[in-house]
């Protein structure tokens, strides 16, 4: 099964293939989802997530909501499940800083990041463990740019393009098409090498630079993408291009 998996994995994505389901599980999927001021979508992923097919645990973070999402998830998620934990941070410290709460708590042998809304498709999950599995890759990526992308704004299609061609500037050997993916997908003992300091949405250039300077692959596969809006919630924000920009540089250059 994962070996017709790994070869399904370089076609587009179908439908279908998502349906599948990794056979004689043997490993554990941590699946780290950092939350702030996400009621309106939270039980929604989580749905989404816990049917998708494949062994893991759910680490949601907490980072200091204050619009009812923490006494929802007090409520409607704490001790519900065996496989999800519900951890808090008493004020809000950044997506970077939830995602390592949850790297630090997390115990399976993979590690992916999911947003608290609804952007990505959990039934990404696994074509993006089968190259994971068959030991093809150590770091996957799945990439909006070579799959499916719905109403991303031009002004975050071109930072999105401009972060990418930093990161191949920067590592040549790289070629990437999506550098600022969420949907970053690791080996657990190859990600716990990393000293990781980002707080904010500095996260990804700072994992992104410390895999490449190290020499290891990122494998990319294609996902589907829904962009939302500012209304709905969306929170990156100019400033944040260019602290990843800046991010890259530091890490490219230092430790």
């Amino acid at each position: 099964m994962i070996g017709t998996m790994v070869a399904d994995a370089l076609a587009p994505p179908k439908s279908t293939e998502r349906a599948l389901a990794v056979s004689a599980p043997s490993y554990l999927l941590s699946v780290a989802i950092p939350v702030y001021n996400e009621k309106n979508t939270l039980l929604q992923i989580l749905e989404r997530i816990r049917a998708v097919p494949v062994p893991m645990e759910i680490i949601l973070v907490d980072d200091g909501s204050t619009d009812g999402t923490r006494e929802l998830l007090q409520s409607e998620v704490e001790g519900m499940w065996e496989n999800v934990r519900v951890l808090y941070h008493p004020q809000n410290k950044g997506k970077g800083a939830a995602i390592v709460t949850a790297i630090g708590a997390a115990t399976g042998d993979y590690l992916i990041v999911q947003d608290a809304d609804l952007e990505y498709n959990p039934e990404d999950y696994p074509r993006l463990l089968a190259p994971l599995l068959s030991g093809q890759a150590q770091v996957v990526y799945g990439s909006r740019f070579a799959g499916k992308i719905e109403n991303m704004q031009p002004a975050n299609r071109l930072a999105n393009f401009l972060l990418t061609t930093t990161a191949n500037l920067l590592f040549p050997s790289a070629h990437l098409t999506d550098e600022a993916t969420c949907y970053k997908m690791f080996r657990m003992d190859v990600l716990r090498q990393f000293s990781l300091h980002s707080q904010r949405f500095d996260f990804c250039p700072e994992v992104t630079a410390k895999v490449l300077k190290r020499g290891i692959k990122i494998h990319e596969l294609p996902i589907e993408y829904r962009a939302r809006t500012l209304a709905q919630g969306k929170k990156i924000r100019p400033s944040d291009f260019l602290q990843a920009i800046g991010t890259l540089l530091k890490y490219r250059f230092s430790g």
